[in-house]
């Protein structure tokens, strides 16, 4: 698959120096919730409207990002389909599936790919923002939520 280079990216900037969250999700509306809690959280935030804006944005955008958070069920490629294109590419960036879908053989699929963890929606924002923070934790910047 080739993505267009003509695809432009939205950022949207949180605090100044917030490591970088990607979401991926067809609904404008989860973009701009999940949004709206991350920069609350002290992350930027870009977003893509599906999994192909998603895979252009992981390859121009790769080495500032943290953490990919996808749907699964998008037009023109689904999030499964996206990562598994880029997984390969990108072994080190964690990603978040966070969707409707609680079917396990879609959770296992994304856990062969490569997925770290899996939220369902609707979803409580700090469960989010507990798993962003643990996926992106290193040993410079701990997590500040303790595991239970």
């Amino acid at each position: 698959m080739t993505i267009p280079a003509s695809m432009s990216v939205k950022t949207e900037m949180g605090h100044r120096g917030a490591r970088t969250v990607l979401v991926i999700d067809d609904s404008e509306t989860i973009r701009a919730h999940v949004g709206s809690i991350l920069r609350g959280a002290g992350y930027e935030v870009l977003e893509a409207a599906d999994g192909l804006m998603g895979a252009f944005t992981i390859r121009e955008r790769a080495a500032d990002l943290c953490l990919v958070i996808c749907d699964i069920n998008m037009p023109r490629l689904d999030g499964l389909e996206m990562l598994e294109i880029l997984r390969g590419q990108y072994p080190k960036l964690p990603i978040l599936m966070l969707t409707t879908e609680s079917r396990v053989d879609k959770v296992e699929r994304a856990k062969k790919a490569g997925a770290k963890a899996w939220i369902i929606k609707p979803f409580k924002p700090e469960l989010l923002v507990e798993a962003v923070s643990k996926l992106t934790a290193t040993p410079e910047s701990p997590s500040r939520i303790p595991s239970q």
